[in-house]
Order: structure tokens, then C-alpha cells, then sequence
């Protein structure tokens, strides 16, 4: 499929009727990003390094295999990844069993919403099947899912638009009809290159203006999104066929 011609199509023909939801979760749905970076200052702090966790704001969105690529290109040749995976897992379920991850603002009302509507609702997370299957079900949002793409069944992570070409063909529906729902700049590439729209709502990072100019919308929170799918479906209805 060339990407390109298939985008200039939707421009020129106007957009499909949206008629499928696609998430990230990390960040997006769950408040959990934060929790991530404190994981990685103290998995670092015993390597010998300060404030480690300030690399999240190069690799958010990154699955494990492009993280470990990032690390041993910018930090060192020899980053003992598995040992650094493995503390921090361990650390980040310590945090979460003992305060607890919250559920983004907005997030459960979307899902609600979509669900009410008739969305195809389906995830595409950067995070490994067992701990993003076992986050959404902790936070109560696992059974609101269609289908399921994992950072860790997929050839190339985000930017590669994979995740998000096989989240649309899992739910049944085309990118041009679906919706993609980021806060990171690797996932907004993913899911235009893969032909979506994409709503952006950031979280640790806020996109560069380059990134800004790929979206659909921005929004301050998920609890915004209802509103312009009304929106658009509206304008949608109103447009003759061609």
C-alpha cells in the first residue's frame, strides 16, 4: 500500500466517516509515564548516573527493542539492558502496588462514549502484552477493547506505522475511517504515516510544531475528544457523496 497516494486520496475526496478509536495507553490512558521515569532515576542512580530518568523525553513511545537501541547508542555500547528492564519492572510494580496508577483524565468517559456510539475501539501500545494487559484490567478499562497490538509481537515499533495498520486490520476497519489517540510524537508519525487521523493529547513531552502539523487536533485532555467527534460527524453528514 503506498501510504502517500492513500492520504492525498483522503484529502481530496474529504475524510471518511470515523468509524474506529485506536489508543495509545502509557501516557494516554494511563497516568503512568511519570512512574516510568521514576523507575529509570533509580535503575540509573545504581548504574552511577543522575537524573536518568530524563531520557524518557527522547524515547517516549519507543518499545523495548528501540529503547535498548537508544540506550546503547546514547548512553553506551555495552547498556545492560536486561538487568535495566528487570529493575525497573520490578520498581515500577512496587510504585503501582503501593500508590496505585490513575486512569487519565477523560479517559473512562471516552471509552464509554465510544463504546455507546458504535466505535470499534482498539489498543496499539508500545507497552509488552503481559504488563499492558495486567495495567488495563488493574485500572478497569481491559473489556472496553475490541483488539489488542503489543510492542512486543510487532516486527518495528513506532514511528513504524506497523502498530497502527494492524490495529485498524484487528478491529475491521480502514486507517482512513479510524482515529489514532497519542501523547507521543513517535506515536503521531506512526499513526499518519499508517493513513489515520490522529488526536494529540501530550503528556511528559509537548510536540514540536513539525509534529503539530501531522495532527487532526490537539487537546488539553481526553475528556475533549466527544465533542469534536460530534463535530465531525456533523460535517461528515452534511458533505454530498462524490
Amino acid at each position: 500500500m503506498n501510504v502517500n497516494k492513500k492520504v492525498q486520496k483522503i484529502s481530496e475526496c474529504g475524510p471518511a466517516l470515523v468509524r474506529g478509536l485506536v489508543f495509545d495507553m502509557d501516557g494516554l490512558l494511563l497516568d503512568s509515564e511519570k512512574l516510568v521515569k521514576r523507575t529509570w532515576d533509580y535503575a540509573g542512580s545504581l548504574l552511577g548516573y543522575e537524573n536518568f530518568g530524563d531520557h524518557i523525553y527522547n524515547t517516549v513511545g519507543f518499545n523495548l527493542k528501540r529503547r535498548t537501541r537508544y540506550f546503547r547508542e546514547n548512553v553506551r555500547e555495552d547498556f545492560p539492558m536486561d538487568w535495566f528492564a528487570d529493575v525497573t519492572r520490578k520498581k515500577y510494580h512496587e510504585i503501582a502496588e503501593d500508590e496505585g496508577v490513575d486512569v487519565k483524565d477523560g479517559a473512562r468517559e471516552l471509552l464509554e462514549y465510544a463504546k455507546g456510539k458504535g466505535y470499534r475501539i482498539g489498543l496499539a501500545t508500545s507497552s509488552r502484552k503481559i504488563h499492558a494487559e495486567q495495567s488495563l484490567k488493574s485500572a478497569g478499562l481491559f473489556s472496553y477493547f475490541d483488539g489488542m497490538i503489543f510492542g512486543d509481537v510487532v516486527k518495528e515499533g513506532k514511528p513504524s506505522p506497523e502498530i497502527y495498520l494492524r490495529a485498524c486490520r484487528q478491529i475491521g476497519v480502514e486507517p482512513s475511517e479510524a482515529v489514532a489517540l497519542e501523547d507521543a510524537p513517535s506515536g503521531v508519525i506512526s499513526a499518519h504515516t499508517a493513513g489515520m487521523r490522529v488526536i494529540v493529547v501530550p503528556d511528559l513531552v509537548e510536540p514540536p510544531e513539525e509534529i503539530l502539523g501531522l495532527v487532526w487536533h490537539r487537546a488539553d485532555s481526553l475528556a475533549e475528544v466527544p465533542s469534536m467527534l460530534e463535530e465531525e460527524k456533523a460535517i461528515t453528514r452534511q458533505k454530498p457523496d462524490l
